[in-house]
């Protein structure tokens, strides 16, 4: 759960060159490098969705940490993403938006984890938070319903 009072990183759906929580990963390595991440953020930097994002691209998580440390935008550490793992193609972006986008919902983390979390942090179980993002925008402040259809939405529309 975080802290009300600590800047929070950007939304998940936030896109870099078309893909869902690379700016969030940017924005977390930042906030901890000025010393203005909460504590709560701390044992899932470079693990969980962080993780999954530097294996999908193909680089390590300290190779990012240290773009984005030197001053690199979102858009340029992606692109050295690109250089240095593997450069995605449009489908292989859809792929991983679905993925991140949808993880907790019908998947294994649908009985337990998403239930035990709402309850962690405090939420109200009212049905509508159904995936690891909602949960995380929900606990930031930022959850609307169906936020999920304008982050789809085609860019520039």
């Amino acid at each position: 759960m975080s802290d009300s009072s600590a800047p929070l990183p950007v939304s998940c759906y936030t896109r870099t060159l078309g893909l869902f929580y690379f700016s969030r990963l940017c924005s977390k390595i930042r906030l901890h490098a000025a010393g203005k991440l909460d504590e709560s953020y701390f044992d899932m930097l470079g693990h969980g969705f962080d993780g999954r994002t530097c294996r999908y691209l193909g680089v390590p998580y300290e190779h990012i940490r240290e773009w984005v440390i030197a001053g690199k935008s979102d858009e340029e550490t992606l692109e050295r993403c690109f250089e240095e793992g593997r450069r995605l193609t449009a489908e292989e972006i859809l792929i991983y938006n679905s993925f991140m986008s949808k993880r907790g919902w019908r998947d294994d983390e649908t009985a337990e984890y998403i239930p035990s979390a709402i309850r962690d942090y405090g939420l109200t179980d009212d049905g509508s938070i159904i995936t690891d993002f909602d949960l995380i925008e929900m606990d930031e402040g930022r959850w609307v319903p169906d936020q999920w259809k304008e982050a789809w939405a085609p860019e520039g529309a």
